[in-house]
């Protein structure tokens, strides 16, 4: 099974407890939710994901704990009418791992990555309408620009939207990589193509809205004294996290419990490069 991050210090601030209900809002193949499962006795974890692929992944590799599992296909803006759906008006704790599932990288057919040739796809749930091509393919090219500047924060995002416009129809993830590369060739040692692929992939899934709503509804589903834990990857993400958790902590509505954001430890990212740049933080509800 993929190693998720920061598994240990994710425990430790969701307080987990024997009888806890704890929500993994990003399930993914189902590391995080074993853990969790593993020190309750009457509790539940909610396992929740956008991606029904992903979903049966977990409950293989989580059937050893599946009695104190309730598996749910829910993204993050259903979760307000998906727990109460379940019978649960509040719970304890939630978890937010934002990050990519290992399996979506790793499938070519996914078309996440640029490491294997695959189809432009791009999306976490494959019933989904648009995919990454149908935006390279039909945006004008101020659009495609903007996106990548804004969500890529690449800049040369003008550069590059031009030369993806010249060249198109895309239809495959190393055909795109490849132009991009051209177009804007390598400066230090990540791919020019990151960027680019990073801002189509949170475009197709509306990953920075989802996450806007799971920061407004999170409050309100969790106890008092319940725990909101979320690990980001990306910068935008974990502004977004931070100004969320201070703006509560100001209304008096929660205590931020993380001073500092919380980062893998050394031998961490040793044992699983993929976790180098993750970021924690931690709120209690008051």
């Amino acid at each position: 099974m993929h190693e998720p991050v920061l598994v240990k210090e994710s425990l430790n601030w969701l307080n987990v407890r024997p009888s806890s209900v704890i929500v993994d809002a990003t399930m993914g193949l189902g590391g995080h939710t074993a853990a969790i499962a593993a020190l309750l006795t009457d509790g539940v974890v909610i396992g929740c994901d956008r991606d029904p692929e992903s979903i049966e992944m977990a409950r293989a590799n989580t059937a050893g704990c599946a009695g104190r599992i309730r598996y749910c296909r829910a993204r993050f803006s259903e979760l307000s009418s998906t727990l109460p759906a379940l019978g649960y008006a509040q719970v304890d704790g939630i978890l937010a791992d934002l990050g990519v599932s290992r399996m979506h990288l790793t499938e070519p057919a996914r078309g996440f990555s640029f490491m294997a040739d695959g189809p432009l796809d791009m999306r976490m749930d494959r019933s989904e309408e648009v995919t990454a091509a149908d935006l390279v393919n039909r945006l004008t090219e101020k659009a495609l620009a903007d996106l990548i500047f804004q969500f890529g924060e690449e800049r040369r995002s003008r550069r590059i939207a031009r030369a993806l416009v010249r060249a198109r129809p895309f239809h495959t993830t190393r055909q795109l990589a490849e132009v991009i590369e051209a177009a804007a060739p390598r400066i230090g040692k990540l791919h020019p193509a990151t960027k680019t692929f990073m801002a189509l992939r949170l475009a197709v899934n509306r990953e920075l809205e989802e996450l806007d709503s799971l920061l407004a509804a999170a409050p309100g589903l969790l106890k008092p004294g319940g725990r909101f834990v979320v690990i980001s990857f990306m910068s935008l993400e974990d502004r977004k996290v931070k100004q969320a958790f201070q703006a509560l902590a100001r209304q008096g509505r929660a205590r931020i419990l993380t001073k500092h954001v919380v980062t893998p430890a050394d031998d961490e990212v040793q044992r699983n490069p993929a976790s180098r740049s993750a970021k924690l933080r931690a709120l209690e509800m008051s």
